[in-house]
């Protein structure tokens, strides 16, 4: 297991266990974190479960792919170290990550 940290758009941090392999959506589903609609499942078919990576893991999570890119146009607020998080596979190398959500999902 992995502790990953939700903040939400307010300052509230939330710290889950996570199975590697998940990704950081379904994290976020299972522990009813707050802020995260993830509308299409996972599929990378919206932008309702876009959060902002922690500036010190934005290598380790590493940058999206240009299909995520495209998806993350129709995000809200959308910044340089914006992500999906149902595109962020939990490896043991993100222990401690943190993400935040944004006020609103698109």
């Amino acid at each position: 297991m992995v502790k990953i940290n939700f903040t939400d758009h307010s300052g509230t941090t939330r710290t889950v266990d996570v199975d590697v392999g998940a990704t950081v959506m379904e994290a976020a589903i299972r522990n009813a974190i707050p802020g995260i609609e993830a509308e299409c499942g996972g599929a990378c078919a919206c932008a309702t479960c876009h959060v902002y990576v922690d500036e010190a893991w934005r290598e380790k999570v590493g940058p999206p792919t240009p299909m995520e890119e495209d998806m993350l146009d129709f995000g809200y607020d959308v910044r340089p170290n914006s992500r999906l998080s149902c595109q962020i596979k939990v490896t043991d190398d993100l222990e401690g990550l943190t993400v935040t959500t944004p006020e609103r999902q698109a």
